[in-house]
């Protein structure tokens, strides 16, 4: 299996966890010294960057929140001056003031030799063209891929999202065989391709490199048999440096950390204290080399676990596995904790619908109530009302199964859900507007 660099990648794990500790010193002093934020937090809870003798020492760090980071746009995070941030990105704002992070030269040579690992991962090597399906703005998804699918030496077109018939051409004219978008847009494009009548072996697609949205092993099956492509997951946020933090391999069982460039915990998102390897938990992420913004224990409220025995691949970084979904998008229906990613499961399992579905909350007096909107595949679809119960009773019944919870059923046509370029909505939660 490739590996881009494995000296790093395949290092003994004593070695790698003395590298990080050192790394851990240097920028716990970094962000100490040079972001009042940090300076401010230290002081009050009585840490000093040189008493961290051990890994586990971090444990006494107060977390960074979202909403710190927030709070000190747009620039009160960062801990060189202007002259030597070279890039600047952003989240949406969706949620208010977006969170803004800058890059020095050294950010992006490191962001740079991250994403080379994730291509490289996925089987990426300097004969393949990548087309780059991500939107190139301040989402850091286009730019992030971009710069490490150059390191690796592959070509790379720069398409940016959106115009789905203009990205079947170029797939197809420019023979595309590595592809870079959300795992929801890639299902997309495999709709488009029937349409458009184009067949499989007019493509040369070979691979596919898909994040920014949470996606099941169920979806990497439609993906993979859809497009006739190798998917894999790839894991990052901007907060602490954008795509590049985790990717898969090829044995496709977890994303590895790059342990030498961050520290992973798992904790109780609850309690905040930290859960032991192989526990479901919040993802919290301290940066070791990021020097325009250092970010010391951020919670990034992705659900998920570390697992640390040996892969086949040969890394000896730890993996993570595929995110369940986000403690803040955890919804509670009627006292049961359901994430959108377990309804995805039961219904890509299923042949009577496609992969598009919307999650719709409402109250009705003191009780929730849940409906699953989910396209019927063309195949299935019919007037006969008799044949359509049927299907909704199916699903009904695995979604009790699956969850415990009931929910209402509403079939609709082909193609009726709205389609995205980038992260697909999921969820409508009309309980807060009523």
């Amino acid at each position: 299996m490739l590996i881009w660099n494995p000296p790093v990648e395949t290092m003994p794990r004593n070695e790698l966890l003395s590298l990080q500790l050192e790394r851990l010193r240097t920028i716990m002093r970094h962000a100490y010294d040079n972001v009042p934020f940090y300076k401010k937090v230290f002081d009050e809870n009585g840490v000093v960057p040189e008493h961290i003798k051990s890994l586990k020492d971090l444990q006494t760090v107060p977390f960074t929140t979202k909403a710190q980071m927030q709070a000190s746009y747009p620039y009160n995070m960062f801990a060189v001056p202007m002259e030597k941030v070279v890039r600047i990105h952003s989240s949406s704002g969706t949620t208010g003031k977006p969170t803004v992070v800058g890059y020095t030269r050294n950010d992006l040579d490191n962001w740079s030799e991250l994403i080379a690992r994730l291509l490289t991962a996925a089987g990426v090597t300097r004969n393949d063209i990548i087309q780059i399906s991500f939107g190139y703005g301040m989402f850091t998804g286009g730019f992030g891929l971009h710069y490490g699918a150059e390191k690796v030496g592959a070509t790379v077109i720069p398409v940016s999202s959106g115009n789905t018939d203009r990205q079947l051409m170029i797939m197809r004219d420019f023979k595309t065989t590595g592809l870079v978008c959300t795992p929801s847009y890639a299902i997309y494009l495999a709709e488009a391709m029937q349409e458009a009548n184009i067949k499989r072996d007019e493509l040369h697609l070979r691979v596919g490199m898909f994040g920014a949205e949470p996606w099941t092993e169920s979806m990497r099956v439609e993906i993979e048999s859809r497009l006739g492509i190798s998917a894999t997951d790839n894991y990052g946020l901007s907060e602490v440096m954008g795509p590049g933090v985790s990717m898969e391999c090829q044995v496709k069982k977890g994303m590895h950390i790059s342990e030498d460039h961050f520290i992973a915990e798992i904790i109780d998102p609850e309690t905040g204290k930290n859960l032991p390897n192989g526990t479901m938990g919040e993802l919290v992420l301290t940066t070791l080399t990021k020097e325009a913004i250092p970010v010391i224990r951020y919670r990034t409220r992705d659900i998920t676990c570390l697992l640390d025995e040996p892969c086949a691949c040969g890394r000896t970084f730890v993996r993570m596995c595929k995110p369940q979904g986000r403690s803040d998008d955890m919804l509670i229906i009627r006292g049961v904790n359901v994430f959108p990613s377990q309804i995805e499961t039961v219904l890509v399992e299923m042949e009577e619908t496609d992969p598009h579905y919307q999650l719709v909350i409402t109250r009705e007096g003191a009780l929730d109530e849940l409906e699953i909107k989910v396209e019927v595949n063309e195949a299935f679809f019919s007037d006969e009302m008799r044949q359509m119960r049927e299907i909704e009773e199916k699903i009904r019944q695995k979604i009790k199964n699956a969850l415990g919870l009931s929910a209402k059923i509403k079939l609709v046509e082909p193609k009726s859900i709205e389609r995205s370029t980038g992260k697909a909505k999921r969820v409508v939660d009309l309980r807060k507007k009523s």
